[in-house]
């Protein structure tokens, strides 16, 4: 359980995987999806930016409850 009783990552564990999304995942999912598309023989523009705008959306669905309020103050903290 996290500081306020709720079940889930802690304030600073969600900021720590939010960086490793961010800096690992997130550009291991860029070459992944570049990858799959040339290997397609590159689609007409119009369709290849749909695809990278639709999973550029899709990728951060699922980590939606490790970013939400990542960019405020910790809520822990007690000395503000």
């Amino acid at each position: 359980m996290s500081g306020d009783g709720k079940p889930g990552l802690s304030y600073k564990a969600r900021r720590r995987w939010s960086l490793v999304i961010l800096l690992v995942g997130l550009p291991l999912y860029i070459v992944a999806v570049v990858t799959v598309l040339n290997l397609l023989d590159r689609p007409p523009i119009w369709l290849e930016l749909l695809v990278y705008v639709g999973l550029g959306i899709l990728w951060a669905l699922p980590f939606r409850f490790v970013f939400r309020g990542v960019g405020q103050a910790d809520p822990d903290d007690k000395d503000k």
